[in-house]
């Protein structure tokens, strides 16, 4: 944890003791950095694991806590530039997605929710309810993105993100954060993240959507109600292979 004080007298200090509180909230449940960016690597193609159906990129991973604090940021391959950048906010975005919009009962994916954002739809504007804090998403040293002391950690970065890659956790019947994959098509995210999520123990969904899971339920065109489009490779065959969606 790192805090800098330039002005601000007590209510800067407190501002920190409550910054490193944050910092130090993530655990129990909850894999560690390593843990994540081993699963990670033997979920992606490209650093070693398995085709997931789309452009098979390395990745990058995030989790939260129940209290959409950044618990751990991997990325699946040598440096940080083995996959795209943007990747890095998107993938915690997409974690805060999942644990969010999910209960102890019921469980929605961040793609659960593309259909219902569209035109039209009921939930039409969500994407822009809870804006990604920059502050959080971007400070610190880039070279320690990806890293167990990557700058997001202990910082609730936000975001609501409306399409595939975003899912909740689940453990001893309770939901105890959210998980976010990123780097890939929207299709091959969800399908990563499912893997990841299965390979941390954390995957006990009590019901959803789609058969009572947060899979994928793929369409063609013209999503509605809580249907994702298909990305148009092969990740709609591989979803269905390992349970994570239905469809089209």
């Amino acid at each position: 944890m790192s805090c800098k004080i330039i002005a601000g007298g007590l209510a800067a200090v407190l501002g920190c003791v409550g910054y490193a509180a944050s910092a130090t909230a993530c655990g129990g449940n909850l894999p560690t950095q390593a843990a994540l960016h081993d699963a990670l690597v033997a979920s992606v193609k490209a650093s070693g694991g398995p085709s997931n159906g789309g452009l098979d990129f390395n990745m990058w991973a995030s989790i939260v806590d129940r209290d959409g604090v950044v618990c751990a940021v991997a990325f699946s391959g040598g440096t940080r530039g083995d996959q795209w950048p943007g990747s890095r906010v998107i993938a915690a975005q997409k974690a805060n997605t999942g644990n969010a919009f999910s209960l102890d009962s019921f469980a929605l994916s961040s793609g659960n929710l593309y259909g219902t954002v569209q035109p039209g739809g009921s939930l039409f504007g969500l994407q822009f309810s809870n804006p990604v804090d920059p502050a959080v998403a971007y400070r610190g040293d880039p070279n320690a993105y990806g890293t167990p002391t990557d700058p997001m950690v202990g910082g609730r970065v936000g975001g609501i993100n409306v399409f595939g890659g975003g899912l909740a956790l689940y453990s001893s019947g309770k939901i105890v954060g959210g998980l976010g994959v990123s780097g890939d098509t929207s299709c091959a995210d969800h399908n990563v993240a499912w893997r990841l999520r299965e390979a941390l123990g954390l995957a006990q969904v009590p019901g959803g959507v789609n058969g009572g899971t947060d899979g994928l339920i793929y369409v063609k065109k013209d999503p509605t109600g809580f249907e994702h489009p298909d990305c148009g490779n092969k990740e709609a065959a591989v979803g269905a292979q390992i349970g994570a969606s239905t469809g089209p």
